[in-house]
């Protein structure tokens, strides 16, 4: 392989680890950039962001309580909305700021997002699935699990099926 051609493909960046579409071209889903917790690394972080940027996603929808990763955001040059999804307690208020951050922003159909919790694991999914039952894209609880399950090819544990499950109980709809 020639050097031009190696420059070219690191030019298009580095796809974000468990990257998921959950609304094709409109809403993507994956692990934090530049990956979790001790696991994180900002040379990583900068690739999946070129990434980002050369697949034209408008917004990085960041879901973590703290506000890591935003100055890298600022510094990519992609624009970032930080909605932390919070304690359990919580969870009623913060899931209809979640879910009416993303109604808003894809009510343009220019925007493309993406969005990350620390890990792609159960609060992200349960999120994605409580995402298409607020959004109307499906209308029962255990269709939602089926969807996120078959596009992630991952099971769903307690707390993502709690997510859904709350969703649904407190009637929260857009």
């Amino acid at each position: 392989m020639s050097t031009s051609g190696l420059r070219g493909r690191w030019a298009q960046g580095l796809q974000p680890r468990y990257f998921t579409w959950v609304i094709m071209d409109r809403l993507g889903a994956g692990e934090r950039p530049g990956g979790f917790a001790r696991n994180h690394r900002k040379v990583r972080r900068q690739e999946e962001l070129i990434w980002l940027s050369v697949h034209g996603f408008t917004h990085v929808v960041s879901l973590l309580d703290s506000p890591h990763n935003l100055h890298a955001y600022d510094e990519a040059g992609i624009a970032y909305v930080h909605v932390p999804l919070g304690p359990r307690d919580e969870l009623v208020p913060r899931l209809e700021a979640v879910y009416g951050t993303l109604v808003k922003l894809l009510d343009d159909p220019e925007e493309k997002l993406f969005v990350h919790h620390e890990e792609f694991g159960d609060r992200l999914l349960g999120v994605m699935g409580g995402y298409l039952l607020y959004a109307g894209l499906v209308d029962r609880g255990t269709h939602a699990i089926a969807v996120i399950e078959k596009l992630t090819g991952r099971s769903i544990g307690s707390l993502g099926r709690e997510i859904i499950a709350v969703t649904l109980d407190d009637h929260i709809r857009r």
